[in-house]
This record gives structure tokens, C-alpha cells and sequence, in this order.
């Protein structure tokens, strides 16, 4: 509901805020200004020419009505015509250039000040708590990169530039005709209420529609991605008629509400036009006999004619960019509210150097909750000593991942205290922190680009032999090295062609190219099958040789030779020690194994029975 919501068409803190953008512009910004306003002032130019050549040669007044163009016309009527024409034809050329100019540097700042707020978003959303993505869906951050700032574009490429020259128009095309006829001026601003109300209904229709129109669109683009993303169980499950059909009423609303905006602008534009004919009749009857009683000139009559038709079209611009404000102002409420949002992980003020050589980590008394006192972690202690491998275990919910998320800072602690040699992590900067850790994934996330870009990860420091190196040791070196293009193979979006486990493998590289103190698997082998958890296995002992390693593994056949597992249940430790002293204290982790195993061993006696009752011949 967030995205259909409306504010007002102005907020003078949100215009400041964003006019805040198109300071480092600021000469471009003012040189558009001048172009404007010299733009909008030849705009009055015609009907001024106009009147001149009527009432100087073509129905001259006795006398002839004086102008700042006298000294340099001809009493020759043919010359003095040619040379109006020739300044009305400089007067368009200029109106061309200006124009083009005033809209070129708009366009050009707009981008800048676009590109600007692009970049100050995604660094934002770089550094925002990842409880921020927890709450928030992707599609609603990416619609702000996207589509709130295509509408604050707008605003400053187009919207403003023709707000500010229709008011400009508006003004001195007011100043030239109160100079030349206060009467008549008065007459044709006597249907101005009748324009204004007209006005109003359409905004008012106009903003119903576009609310309707936005909130179709928000509904279409969820639905497409999320049928898009689950279109083989939709296949699967035969659903591609009922999906038709939910669809097909989501793209009807849409379809409806934009016929009705069609009809907004189909009886708006035409009412405004027959009030500015009405007016204009008005006023050839007023000012004709104004002419006919010889206090009015025919130039004057001609040239109010001209104004007339040019007064109405800046009003019926103004209303179309009532609806460019309003969805910019909207647009930027959202962009300002994420900018905005505080953080809780930040930098300490002056950050400890990290520890040189080995460093124990600690959890000490560690509380945590995700919200409020909805404690995940409840008085959490352990040690981990440098070059230590320790397990973490558990059922579902029991807080092991929590546990990686915390010694990370994605979170902090609210109570207790996590160590990294003797220092409390959040004394040292988040980049620095996190520099000496490597972590592969439950769920291996591949970027589109190679296998070898994926594996760097931007890291420059990585060469071509160190790449095969850490392939080699986590066993993927023989499968990049069947592909046609080797670690330069391309690779899709979401790793798009390869398996679960080859994505996987990746991650591994990944992890071990970038050579780290500290290494985190959260559970890096759920995923995969029999054979390539084989492969994991072995490339687990060249991850862990020579640094601290913390493996969170639910198929305890990956962590049987940890120095230590700890047993996490209900948020709470309940357990500790080698694989063996485990089982031998029959407790949780007993359970778990049995679990796990007991089945199997059982089939595999059940097999090996019935295979030694065959006779020999049978066999």
C-alpha cells in the first residue's frame, strides 16, 4: 500500500530537499533559467509584431500608434512589412535555439542530479542492518532506484522547466495585454473560474485514476514475479488456466483505470478549448465595437486574438504537471524515508586496529532477540581457540545461524559480548571485521558474469594460479576445466545452468581464493547430493587446515572430525565436545544422530542378513 499512496502536489521541505540535488549544477541550473526566461519573452514577441504591422501598414491608425521599432522601420509599407517579417522569423529561430538549449542543460541536470540520488540509494541500501531486508520486499527497493526516481527525473527534466515557463508565459502575456487593454484583459479572465473549476474535476479524476493505474501496475508486477519464479510447480500442477484467469481480472482493473483517465484527458482538453473560443468570441464582439467606435486599434484587437489562443495553453500544461508533481512528491517521500532509515550496525567512532596473529573468538553471556524479547540466543558462552574447527548443532530454530549472523555484526548483541582476540567486535570497523572472514552459504548465490569473476568476487589480489589453486583443492578445477571457456565460462543470472552442487563447489572456491583467518559453512552441504557432499568432504579438510573454522551442518556425517561440536537447542547451549564424548553422554546430539542413522543402519544390516541366508549360487 505504500506505493499507491498520494501526499500532496507540494511539500516545500521535500522541494527543498530535492532542489538540494541540482546544487552542484547550479550554473547549468542558471543558465536554463536565463534561456527561460528570454524563451518566454520571445514567445510574446508575435502578436507584438503583429499589432505593429497592422497599425503601422496594413490598417494604419491616425496617428500611428508608437513603437519601440520605429526608428529602424521604413515608411515604405512593402519594406516596413519585410522587415517585421524578417524580425518575426528571428524572433521563431531564436524560440528554436533557446528552447533546445533551456531543455538540453534541464535534461543534462536532471540525469546528474538522477545519477546522484541512484548512487546515494544503492550505497544506502548498502549499508543498511539486514534486518532492514527482512522487513522490506526486493520489488519495493528496487521500485525505488527505478521508478520513484524516473518520476523525480521528470519532474526536473521536464516538469519544472515547463512549469516555470508556463507561469513565465502566463505573466508577461497578462503584462501585455492589461498594456495595451485593461477591458479587454478583464473580459477574457472572466472565464478563469469556469477554467479553474473544469480544472479541478479533471485533477481530481485524474489523481483517482492515477492512484488505480499504480496500484494495477504494483499488483501485475508482483504477481508476474512470483508466477514467473514458480512456473514449474505451476506447470506441474496444471494451473496455467486458473493462472490466466486471476490475471486476466488484475490486467482488467488496470485497463479500467486507465479508460478512465483516457476520459479525463478526452473531456478536459475540449472543455478548455471551448471556454478559450467562448472567451475569444467575447472578445471579437467587445473589441469589435471597441474598433468601431475608435478607441480600440484593429492590430490591438488581432494581437489580443494571438494572446488569447497562447493563454489557455500553458493552463492545460499546468494541469497535465499537476499530476508530474504530485507523483514526484509522493515519489520522494518514499526515496527520503529510506534514506532516512537509521542503523543500528555502525562503525565505533575510533575503531581498534584488528588483532595481528592467531585471535580467539568468544562468545560471552550472549542474548539476542530479532524483536523485542523474543530471545533466539539466551546465555550463550564458548570459546573458540585460534585454529580451532568447531561444529555447531542442532534442530531447526535452535540459533545456529543466528550465532554466524552476530560474529558478523549483521546484528548486534543485546546482551552479553562477542571477543575477537580480547576485543569486543563492535570496537573494530565493520569492512576491516569482515575482511578477515569467508562464509559459504546454505544457498550458493552466483552474480552474473564468469566463474572466475564470481570466484574474485572484485577481489584484485587473486591471480590466474591462484584461482586454479583453490579450485584444484575443492575439487571443481576438473569441471571448469571441461567447459569451453574455462574459468572465463559465462554464468547466468542465479547461476542459471548449473547444478545446486557446482554452484556450490563455486562457493567453496570462492571462500578459499580470498584466503581467510576465519571461515564460516553454514550448512554448505544440505543442499547437495550423495556424491558432491563426497567432494565437499574432502575439500572441507584443505578449507579448515591452518585457520579457525565454524561449521554449521545439519548431516552430521560433515563434522564427525571437529575438534568440538556444540549442540544448540531452544537458543541455548546445551552441549559440548567431540564427536564421541557426544554420544557416549547420550543426550541431544545422541538423539540427533540417532535420527539420522539409525534407519540406515538398520537397512544395511537388513541387507547384509539377507545377503548372507542366499545360497551361493544365488549370489
Amino acid at each position: 500500500m505504500e506505493e499507491e499512496v498520494l501526499g500532496k502536489a507540494y511539500d516545500a521541505r521535500l522541494m527543498r530537499r530535492l532542489l538540494g540535488y541540482l546544487r552542484p549544477y547550479r550554473k547549468q541550473v542558471i543558465w536554463s533559467l536565463i534561456l527561460l526566461t528570454v524563451h518566454s519573452l520571445l514567445q510574446i514577441a508575435g502578436p507584438l509584431l503583429t499589432k505593429t504591422a497592422v497599425d503601422r501598414y496594413l490598417a494604419p491608425t491616425t496617428p500611428p500608434a508608437a513603437t519601440w521599432l520605429d526608428p529602424w522601420l521604413s515608411a515604405d509599407p512593402w519594406m516596413g512589412i519585410l522587415q517585421i517579417s524578417g524580425i518575426y522569423i528571428l524572433a521563431i529561430l531564436g524560440t528554436l535555439l533557446l528552447s533546445f538549449g533551456e531543455t538540453y542543460l534541464m535534461q543534462w541536470t536532471g540525469q546528474q542530479a538522477m545519477f546522484d540520488l541512484r548512487k546515494q540509494i544503492l550505497g544506502r541500501l548498502q549499508v543498511l542492518d539486514v534486518n532492514y531486508f527482512d522487513r522490506n520486499p526486493v520489488g519495493r527497493l528496487i521500485t525505488r532506484v527505478t521508478s520513484d526516481v524516473d518520476a523525480l527525473n521528470e519532474l526536473f527534466a521536464s516538469g519544472l522547466v515547463t512549469i516555470l515557463g508556463d507561469l513565465l508565459m502566463l505573466g508577461f502575456i497578462l503584462i501585455a495585454m492589461f498594456q495595451m487593454s485593461p477591458g479587454m484583459t478583464l473580459l477574457m479572465l472572466a472565464v478563469m473560474p469556469l477554467v479553474v473549476l473544469v480544472t479541478a474535476i479533471f485533477r481530481r479524476s485524474v489523481q483517482q485514476s492515477y492512484r488505480r493505474i499504480r496500484t494495477a501496475i504494483a499488483r501485475i508486477n508482483a504477481y508476474l514475479q512470483e508466477h514467473i519464479n514458480g512456473i514449474a510447480v505451476l506447470q506441474l500442477f496444471n494451473r496455467e488456466a486458473k493462472s490466466r484467469q486471476e490475471f486476466e481480472e488484475i490486467n482488467r482493473d488496470h485497463m479500467v483505470a486507465f479508460k478512465d483517465s483516457v476520459t479525463a484527458y478526452g473531456w478536459f482538453y475540449p472543455s478548455v478549448e471551448f471556454l478559450s473560443m467562448l472567451a475569444l468570441g467575447g472578445l471579437l464582439a467587445y473589441g469589435g465595437a471597441q474598433v468601431g467606435g475608435g478607441e480600440l486599434s484593429i492590430g490591438v484587437l488581432v494581437a489580443f486574438f494571438q494572446y488569447g489562443l497562447r493563454f489557455f495553453r500553458p493552463i492545460q500544461d499546468l494541469s497535465e504537471k499537476y499530476n508530474i508533481l504530485q507523483a514526484a512528491m509522493a515519489a520522494s517521500e518514499r526515496i527520503f524515508k529510506l534514506l532516512d532509515t537509521g542503523i543500528a550496525v555502525t562503525n565505533p567512532p575510533r575503531p581498534r586496529p584488528f588483532p595481528e596473529g592467531p585471535a580467539a573468538i568468544e562468545f560471552d553471556h550472549v542474548w539476542f532477540a530479532y524483536k523485542d524479547e523474543d530471545w533466539v540466543l539466551r546465555d550463550v558462552s564458548f570459546r573458540i581457540e585460534p585454529g580451532e574447527t568447531i561444529a555447531v548443532v542442532g534442530h531447526t530454530g535452535a540459533g545456529k545461524t543466528t550465532l554466524t549472523n552476530l560474529l558478523l555484526r549483521f546484528y548486534d548483541v543485546q546482551r552479553g559480548a562477542i571477543r575477537l582476540g580480547g576485543i569486543d567486535i563492535r570496537e573494530f570497523a565493520l569492512d576491516e571485521l569482515r575482511r578477515h572472514f569467508s562464509i559459504v552459504l546454505q544457498d550458493p548465490y552466483l552474480f552474473t558474469g564468469t566463474i572466475a569473476s564470481n570466484v574474485r568476487l572484485g577481489t584484485d589480489g587473486i591471480s590466474d594460479r591462484d584461482l586454479e589453486s583453490a579450485a584444484r583443492q575443492v575439487n571443481l578445477l576438473d569441471f571448469v576445466q571441461s567447459l569451453p571457456n574455462g574459468f572465463d565460462h559465462p554464468v547466468q543470472e542465479r547461476g542459471s545452468g548449473y547444478s545446486t552442487g557446482q554452484k556450490q563447489l563455486i562457493s567453496f572456491a570462492r571462500a578459499l581464493a580470498h584466503d581467510p583467518e576465519f571461515l564460516i559453512l553454514d550448512e554448505a552441504t544440505s543442499s547437495v547430493d550423495t556424491e558432491t557432499e563426497r567432494k565437499v568432504r574432502e575439500a572441507l579438510e584443505n578449507l579448515v587446515s591452518g585457520r579457525t573454522s565454524l561449521i554449521i551442518a545439519h548431516r552430521l556425517s560433515t563434522i564427525q572430525r571437529a575438534d568440538r561440536i556444540l549442540v544448540m537447542h531452544k537458543g541455548q547451549l546445551r552441549e559440548s565436545g567431540t564427536h564421541q564424548q557426544l554420544l557416549a553422554a547420550r543426550g541431544v546430539y545422541w538423539k540427533l544422530y540417532q535420527l539420522q542413522y539409525q534407519d540406515q543402519e538398520r537397512e544395511k544390516r537388513e541387507e547384509a542378513h539377507a545377503g548372507s541366508e542366499l545360497p551361493s549360487g544365488e549370489i
